[in-house]
């Protein structure tokens, strides 16, 4: 890792630091493969800390001139305006990996606010922290488009878009997940933002053996589905998404709409076009949200990709 290509990281760091103190956002995209030699490394701000993530292993050699190199940043004349408690740094090639402070005292619990939405991230060993920032506008979209609604949030995890659903004054969210911890954090996260609860609900389900209970609370006005690339025995996006996508137009009004999202890098929008349009042309492909431009990738089909669909009548 060279002394140029450190700098390069030196540089977007310091020109992007932010000044307000309960702000999360990411920093530095290196996994959209823009910037050479930094591929592998992401940064966030997270409410006074920078949390650095390294997705493969690096030489020792290498390794240490980064950390000295992170270091560095607090001498820069813009670091006692940056609101930086501590810099972490993640080892996400390492399962179950404690995260490590390189400088400063990290906090394992934050409160964050991303555009008026609160959150509570959690920067211990697990590899995802309860908020996925790439999906930035995702939330707004589904705030802007949620009020009176009914919504189905499929693959909930925190929450988040439920969060997002009710401040754009949703009259009821659905919130289907397999992990009953990431929903109790999702049920969190809704009491940070003052939301009525009984306009909430929390489903610990497969969702293959739900959809009895799903249509329960049917005709929807809105179906979310975001959901993991694999997840070992209980979903195979190549494989499962099919599944999920026939079922829509029952559980639709006639003017519901549908956001389905995919973050496997490997797969293009045309994958998940073409699925809707085998398993349920009832539905059209109206447009993809643009990501956030944090994110840069240099090729947008290796980025989150998340599409809106509506019910034609």
């Amino acid at each position: 890792m060279t002394p140029a290509i450190l700098n390069t990281l030196t540089q977007h760091i310091v020109t992007q630091l932010p000044q307000t103190p309960n702000q999360v956002r990411r920093l530095f995209h290196g996994r959209g493969r823009c910037f050479e030699g930094l591929e592998q490394i992401t940064v966030d701000f997270m409410a006074g800390q920078l949390f650095v993530s390294l997705f493969k292993e690096m030489t020792s050699t290498d390794e240490q001139c980064l950390i000295a190199e992170l270091t560095s940043w607090t001498q820069h004349e813009v670091w006692p305006s940056s609101n930086v408690k501590a810099i972490l740094m993640q080892y996400r090639y390492l399962p179950n990996h404690p995260t490590q402070a390189i400088w400063g005292e990290g906090e394992k619990d934050l409160i964050v606010d991303e555009e008026g939405l609160t959150f509570q991230l959690s920067l211990g060993r697990n590899q995802n922290v309860g908020l996925f920032l790439d999906m930035r506008y995702g939330r707004r979209w589904v705030t802007e488009n949620s009020q009176n609604k009914r919504v189905l949030n499929l693959f909930a995890y925190t929450c988040g878009f439920s969060v997002a659903a009710m401040k754009g004054q949703a009259d009821l969210v659905i919130n289907l997940d397999m992990a009953k911890g990431a929903l109790s954090r999702g049920r969190d996260n809704h009491r940070l933002n003052d939301h009525d609860l009984n306009k909430v609900n929390f489903f610990a389900h497969d969702i293959f053996k739900s959809w009895g209970k799903i249509k329960k609370y049917a005709p929807y006005d809105l179906i979310i589905i975001d959901p993991p690339s694999f997840q070992k025995g209980s979903f195979a996006l190549t494989t499962d998404y099919q599944k999920i996508l026939r079922r829509l137009p029952d559980l639709l009004n006639e003017k519901g709409q549908v956001l389905a999202c995919i973050n496997d890098p490997n797969l293009p929008a045309q994958f998940l076009i073409d699925s809707m349009q085998t398993e349920a042309p009832e539905l059209d492909f109206q447009y993809r949200l643009e990501n956030p431009p944090e994110f840069p990738d240099i090729d947008v089909e290796s980025g989150l990709k998340a599409l809106i669909f509506s019910k034609n009548t």
